[in-house]
């Protein structure tokens, strides 16, 4: 543990510093495009802080090289290498269109070619785990087109999310925590060394977000753009597609008995995040599909961008910029962990009591946008002023909109206001 606690320090603390000279250069050469009708944000703002992750993600890729007990996934596995490839063909892709905006269409073969590169460098699916059936092997060209899909699903629905300060990197910083758990768990619990690439990859990611985020949350002074979002979602997809494609169900049968076949039935919890991987990114996801649906059925072109995602939907509703952001950060932690505390206690009901809880919070959040809570009078100048309780105006409305007697000029209106009785300048009844 400590080894990736390291290496996500290093990503982290690499990111963080090279934020602030990335956002300078981004000036300079004026990658801070207009303010555009779908934006939230209301000041030009500097893109391109995905060069600040990128290096990040290869400083982090570095030092694992150079531990004693990471530094095996490189002589044992070619999906580091994979990974690297890849996330350095989408990245110069990203820094492109962060400059000069280039067309969707290319940016989606820039997506399935970097996808391809890690496919022909070993990084895809090889088989699936069916419950009740066992493992499926896929065939050469299923396994391309399944991880390539899957690349590419899972790079647009963090760039759909891209919307509000700190909301990107926020979910991908839960999703990665949540399948850092799960993938350490595989690797040490179980002893199965297959998953030890899919580890360093969601510490690598965590350092990334980590990283980036005292820069990108509200008001942000720069932004991640595709060079970010794209990186930071094939990052994930990386981390999936290592755990499902190469784990072998057959050492489960040391811990669980009998053929092969029944031990995928009985370890079913197990192959929740193996079997649907996405559900680390629901939210991301879920906004991804209804983006395409709404988009289709208004006679829209899918890439087309609008105003209707959630985050954007939240803030219609009533919610601030910040509870926005929480909210998502909420739901994804809260579908993330779910899964997780599933996959590992699912004979026990308990589990689904909290899951439950959470989720009738979760939607009484939602449904209170104008809920503010207020700190106690004693307690008010420990807190920002957005807490503390609003004092009563001293001056009534009314007086200011009392009718002028006929035959009264303004002057004598003036003199008799002055002379109004003092409980009524107070606003209360004669």
């Amino acid at each position: 543990m400590r080894d990736y606690l390291l290496t996500l320090c290093i990503t982290a603390a690499v990111t963080y510093l090279l934020t602030g000279p990335v956002r300078k250069f981004a000036i300079a050469v004026g990658a801070m495009p207009e303010i555009r009708a779908r934006d939230v944000h209301r000041e030009p703002t500097p893109r391109l802080g995905g060069i600040a992750m990128f290096f990040g993600l290869c400083a982090g890729l570095l030092v694992a090289d150079h531990l004693d007990r990471l530094n095996s996934v490189y002589a044992l596995s070619n999906e580091p290498r994979a990974l690297l490839s890849g996330a350095a063909l989408i990245w110069l892709i990203g820094v492109l269109d962060d400059k000069f905006e280039i067309d969707a269409l290319i940016k989606l073969g820039g997506q399935m070619i970097a996808a391809g590169v890690m496919v022909m460098q070993g990084l895809t699916i090889l088989w699936l785990p069916i419950p009740g059936i066992g493992p499926v092997a896929l065939t050469q060209w299923q396994g391309t087109l399944l991880t390539v899909a899957l690349v590419v699903l899972t790079i647009n629905a963090v760039n759909f999310v891209d919307g509000l300060d700190g909301l990107a990197a926020g979910m991908v910083c839960i999703a990665s925590a949540a399948f850092f758990l799960y993938a350490y768990r595989i690797w040490f619990g179980y002893g199965i060394e297959a998953a030890a690439p899919a580890t360093l990859f969601a510490a690598v990611l965590m350092g990334m977000c980590l990283g980036f985020l005292p820069h990108n949350m509200h008001p942000a002074r720069i932004f991640m753009g595709d060079s970010g979002s794209m990186l930071i979602g094939l990052v994930l997809a990386a981390s999936a597609i290592s755990i499902t494609g190469q784990v072998d169900p057959d050492a489960l049968k040391i811990f669980e008995g009998g053929s092969t076949r029944q031990t995928t039935h009985a370890a079913l919890p197990v192959f929740i995040p193996l079997l649907l991987p996405l559900t680390i990114i629901a939210i991301p996801m879920s906004d991804l599909v209804l983006a395409i649906v709404r988009r289709t059925w208004n006679g829209q072109s899918p890439f087309a961008a609008d105003r209707g995602h959630l985050h954007h939907r939240l803030l219609e509703v009533g919610h601030s910029h910040s509870r926005a952001v929480l909210i998502m950060y909420f739901w994804s932690a809260l579908i993330a962990f779910g899964t997780l505390m599933y996959s590992v206690h699912s004979a026990s009901m308990w589990i689904m009591l909290p899951i439950v809880a959470l989720s009738a919070v979760g939607l009484v959040l939602l449904l209170l946008p104008r809920f503010r809570p207020r700190a106690p009078r004693w307690a008010e100048s420990f807190v920002p002023p957005r807490y503390r309780r609003r004092k009563v105006a001293s001056q009534p409305a009314e007086e200011d909109h009392m009718p002028i007697p006929a035959g009264v000029n303004g002057a004598t209106a003036v003199g008799a206001r002055s002379r109004l009785p003092e409980r009524m300048k107070a606003g209360t009844p004669s």
